[in-house]
């Protein structure tokens, strides 16, 4: 290891300090010494705290299990519980808090795409400079390569995708988005379908029909702007619910050539904003790590983030989207983003990184350091050079996952208070997103947006990790409903009403987010289709996708759906109580087969180890990994905790034996040898029958210790395993 480098008592890694000082800080007004000195003197007064923190979170997990111990279930029928109890318990520990009095939140300064537009959200691991670069970009998307490419479109009747441009599928694609136009931009007579020309006339849009008659939009305000000449544009701006639809017309197109009023392709406005992720779908776990996760938010802050790839032969370069230039239907210029507005998710309070050390040796926790990092490489944004490319409101925005109750949310609020004292920022510049996906946040949600009432923009349900922490704090009560019936559960349907409930009451509509999860199977796009409306109709404001084709694809979802109206309606209901929040998934497992049981288990290893043997060996923190039935999957540490979690749980409870667990992780690390081995990089876990290497034992550690790993993290077992590998240990 290179000799590091001492900066106001701390000790750096040289790599993240010559980051910060050569390339971070230019152009931001900020002096290294004053960096410094922050990072020491915040390391000192928050680092004791964040200990604390983590300290209560295990003392109350123990009060919980020993409770549950004293006081178990009849048969496991959660009818027997003595709720009130139970609920007694948690008040006196102080887990369950008072609700707060009324109020409304009163965040300033918020961007339209998260205050006041509603639309789909991108979360990608910004270590991957290609990835994050195709989220940024992925603010406006073709509909028409989404239609073709996916399953929306049947392949039956000779629209299959194979071989080169197919014109019935391409037929199927353009009646589908003639129909999305008619629907959501109809004509005052005639429709889209029979366009023949699109003309702009004293600032109206007039659509001439194939059969001679002339159409005007039925609602005239949405059209909004054009490109090209008025009386032959060479595309037309449509606008609805507050997103854009482009007509891209082009005769000589090879699509377009073939269009009566010469439609190459309908542009619509897609991943409103995008979580540029630091934390669960990454694998940085050292100091070389954190430089590229720093290095890559630094490029989309300053705006010159680029990555060079081979595609097809050729080498090709990516870099940011120009905004989008049109002229307004009275003749002025309109420019609209071209970029997905970036939110930055930060580490949690769990976890330190040896890439600075204390001044008594010890690894500063990851939070703290992120929050820092990150927000010197948003200076370029808020006050340097490319003012502005981000956030035209001056803003900042910081997702901070995994916090348990309101106390570690006042910690967030305070250590954002510091860091905008030490760089001169105006209170309030650093917003922050709470990620509702801890027990502890969801029956507190209320007092946790009030404790960050004036910087808060986010607030979101994410069913993985939730379910990680349900099952987790739990742990003691019983074994649990099989994985694949837990969003049968009633607790969980009530937090995703209380989460949007909540949300609403306490102000959030027209100043901040209220989100869903993600969809995590980005090949079957029709189902997604299909079922992820739910989320808008649901009042969330935004949803998580899996790519920018989905996100164009959820785009529409935005335009069925009117979001605001339907949080108005929303507006001061309570659907849902703590009590039923606070309903533990237990399940009768006697009522289970033998053939259900081992399904489940095996299920649940085959994902565990497919993803956890990429995260180990290969230092890839999100992808797509085939199930057991060979369907791709979006996997991150969310994922890993729930199987992991489940695992533990019906092993601790004798649902499972010792045994029959030993035996699925050999026959399920054979099934994802087998799936991996096309890859030439891959290294098998089975080896003559035996299991070896880091990445199969970190699994296995995952279940064994399952019931003593902090709050059920899997983050802990990786590192070590990660690093192991990087060291070159056997």
């Amino acid at each position: 290891m290179s000799t590091r480098i001492d900066c106001a008592g701390l000790q750096v890694d040289p790599e993240i300090h010559a980051l910060l000082e050569n390339d971070i800080l230019p152009g931001t007004g900020l002096e290294a010494s004053t960096f410094w000195k922050a990072l020491a003197d915040i390391v000192a007064q928050f680092g004791p705290r964040n200990r604390e923190l983590l300290a209560i979170r295990d003392d109350m997990q123990s009060k919980i299990s020993a409770w549950h111990k004293a006081n178990p279930g009849a048969d496991y029928n959660r009818a027997d519980y003595d709720r009130a109890a139970y609920k007694a318990m948690l008040q006196d520990i102080g887990y369950l808090l008072p609700e707060p009095a009324p109020f409304q939140i009163t965040t300033q300064n918020v961007d339209p795409e998260i205050a006041e537009i509603a639309g789909p959200q991108l979360v990608v691991p910004v270590m991957n400079a290609r990835y994050a670069l195709n989220a940024a970009n992925a603010r406006w998307g073709s509909l028409y390569d989404a239609l073709y490419g996916t399953d929306v479109i049947s392949e039956d009747n000779g629209a299959d995708r194979a071989g080169g441009y197919n014109p019935v599928r391409g037929q199927r694609v353009i009646e589908w988005a003639r129909q999305f136009l008619d629907t959501h931009f109809p004509l005052n007579q005639g429709n889209h379908k029979q366009a023949a020309h699109y003309t702009v006339v004293d600032g109206q849009l007039l659509v001439n029909q194939i059969d001679g008659s002339l159409s005007l939009l039925a609602a005239p305000d949405q059209f909004v702007g054009y490109t090209g000449e008025a009386d032959d544009p060479a595309s037309v701006l449509l606008k609805h619910n507050g997103l854009h639809a482009e007509i891209q017309i082009d005769r000589d197109h090879a699509v377009g050539s073939t269009d009566a009023a010469g439609v190459k392709d309908i542009c619509l406005e897609s991943a409103l904003t995008t979580i540029q992720d630091c934390e669960d779908s990454v694998a940085a776990v050292d100091a070389e790590d954190k430089a590229v996760v720093y290095r890559n938010w630094l490029g989309l802050m300053r705006g010159d983030l680029n990555e060079s790839f081979t595609k097809g032969g050729q080498t090709l370069t990516r870099k940011l989207n120009a905004d989008r230039e049109f002229t307004s239907p009275s003749g002025e210029s309109l420019s609209l983003a071209g970029r997905s507005l970036m939110f930055v998710r930060n580490v949690g309070h769990l976890m330190t990184n040896p890439a600075i050390l204390d001044s008594d040796g010890n690894e500063i926790f990851e939070g703290i350091m992120d929050a820092l990092f990150t927000t010197a490489c948003s200076l370029h944004d808020l006050r340097g050079a490319n003012k502005g490319g981000n956030s035209r409101t001056g803003s900042m925005y910081i997702v901070k996952p995994k916090m348990h109750g309101p106390d570690e949310v006042s910690m967030t609020v305070d250590l954002f208070s510091a860091i905008e004292d030490a760089f001169g920022l105006p209170r309030n510049t650093i917003k922050v997103g709470i990620m509702d996906e801890e027990r502890r946040t969801t029956v507190n949600l209320a007092e946790c947006i009030r404790r960050a009432s004036e910087r808060v923009v986010f607030i979101n349900t994410g069913f993985l990790d939730r379910t990680g922490d349900e099952i987790h704090t739990s742990m003691e009560a019983g074994p649990m409903v099989a994985k694949t019936a837990m969003k049968g559960e009633l607790w969980i349907n009530a937090y995703e009403d209380w989460n949007v409930d909540t949300g609403l009451n306490c102000g959030l509509r027209g100043k901040a987010q209220i989100g869903k999860g993600m969809w995590a199977m980005p090949d079957l796009m029709a189902a997604m289709i299909d079922t992820k409306l739910g989320h808008p109709k649901a009042g969330a404001n935004c949803a998580w996708v899996p790519s920018p084709t989905a996100a164009t694809l959820h785009a529409t979802h935005y335009h069925d759906v009117s979001v605001s109206e339907i949080q108005a309606t929303l507006e001061g209901t309570h659907r849902r109580s703590v009590d039923d929040i606070l309903t533990i998934p237990l399940g009768d497992c006697s009522k289970l087969s033998a053939e259900e049981i081992q399904r489940e288990l095996d299920n649940n290893v085959q994902g565990m180890l497919g993803y956890v043997v990429r995260w180990v060996d290969h230092g890839v923190g999100c992808s797509k990994v085939p199930d057991i039935n060979n369907v791709g999957l979006m996997e991150d540490r969310a994922t890993l905790r729930i199987s992991s979690q489940h695992i533990a749980n019906w092993l601790h409870h004798g649902v499972i034996t010792k045994d029959q667990f030993e035996e699925s992780m050999l026959r399920m690390a054979g099934v994802v040898d087998s799936q991996n081995e096309a890859d030439p990089s891959y290294k098998p876990m089975i080896n003559e029958g035996e299991p070896s290497g880091h990445a199969y034992t970190a699994a296995h550690d995952l279940v064994t210790h399952g019931t003593l790993e902090p709050s059920g993290y899997t983050e802990p077992g990786l590192h070590r395993s990660r690093r192991n590998i990087k060291k070159g240990d056997s």
